[in-house]
């Protein structure tokens, strides 16, 4: 029987639950900036001709399974709608996007405590830049992004104010998942 009182218990977990989400938030962000750049980089080289022979050639499986594939017919829609210049403008807003979330994953896995006050600043002006999406043309995915990147910058700040360090939330997540499995044998 665990001695410690319900209170010290329930701030253990919620601490936990914490770490998880953070540490689950910054893979998250970690995946959408590579997906970011891997996006951008055929905007950037590749004629709007090209792009559009690449995206049907990247969905024609997928849409003889389901013609009415909702992701595959938007790539194949978005890269028939694309210009010169609209490619170009998308693959720098991807590619800056992408580098900067694998900058800050990067800088908070390696790096002190003290890279997360430019992180959150980084967060917080892609947080704004979304803010301004969401009131110029609303949409259910950009209000979905907001809503977790808001989570992610205060789960980010409250690490911070902890004094802990990525590394600290990801080695908790660890003990955490070593425990559940120890438990599981038993």
């Amino acid at each position: 029987m665990n001695d410690r009182p319900v209170y010290e218990r329930a701030n253990d977990r919620r601490e936990t639950t914490a770490s998880v989400v953070f540490v689950l938030g910054i893979l998250g962000k970690a995946v959408d900036g590579l997906i970011e750049v891997v996006a951008g980089i055929p905007l950037l080289v590749l004629s709007p001709a090209a792009l559009v022979t690449l995206s049907q050639a990247l969905t024609a499986e997928e849409l003889r399974q389901d013609p009415h594939d909702l992701i595959a017919n938007l790539v194949v829609h978005g890269a028939a709608h694309l210009t010169g210049t609209s490619a170009k403008i998308g693959a720098v807003y991807l590619l800056f996007h992408g580098i900067v979330k694998l900058a800050i994953v990067i800088a908070l896995f390696v790096g002190t405590r003290r890279i997360y006050p430019w992180a959150m600043g980084a967060l917080g002006v892609f947080l704004v830049i979304q803010l301004v999406q969401l009131a110029v043309a609303p949409s259910v995915g950009v209000a979905l992004l907001t809503v977790l990147d808001g989570l992610i910058l205060w789960l980010t700040w409250r690490e911070w104010r902890h004094g802990r360090s990525l590394r600290d939330a990801m080695r908790t997540v660890r003990a955490l998942a070593q425990a559940r499995y120890r438990q599981r044998e038993v």
